[in-house]
């Protein structure tokens, strides 16, 4: 019984690792330049110190991959491309001006 417990926790630590490798590997762009870091760059130089939650969820809207939404203690939230690194959607005013349009054929 203890050896099955065993290999349990060793199969968890391993799908683990794994998986958290290949999260790495997703978000890492081709160019050498990391779209994590693209979003955290963004994210510290916003002058918003106050992140609360920070997730990456699907965009089914569009269709077109995956985002991350930062979300701030004031309420708001930045949303940025998984990709790119580009912002894409903000509920501050401040950023309407500068919100990556995109081609919605």
């Amino acid at each position: 019984m203890k050896g099955f417990i065993l290999a349990i926790v060793i199969l968890a630590g391993i799908l683990v690792i794994g998986g958290g490798a290949v999260a790495y590997k997703f978000m890492d762009s081709h160019d050498g330049d990391s779209a994590v870091n693209k979003v955290m760059d963004k994210v510290s130089n916003s002058g918003s110190s106050d992140v609360v939650k920070e997730e990456v969820k699907e965009n089914g809207q569009a269709g077109r991959g995956s985002y991350r939404q930062v979300s701030y203690g004031d309420g708001g939230f930045r949303q940025y491309d998984s990709k790119t690194g580009e912002l894409i959607g903000s509920s501050y005013d401040s950023d309407q001006a500068s919100l990556n349009k995109g081609d919605f054929d």
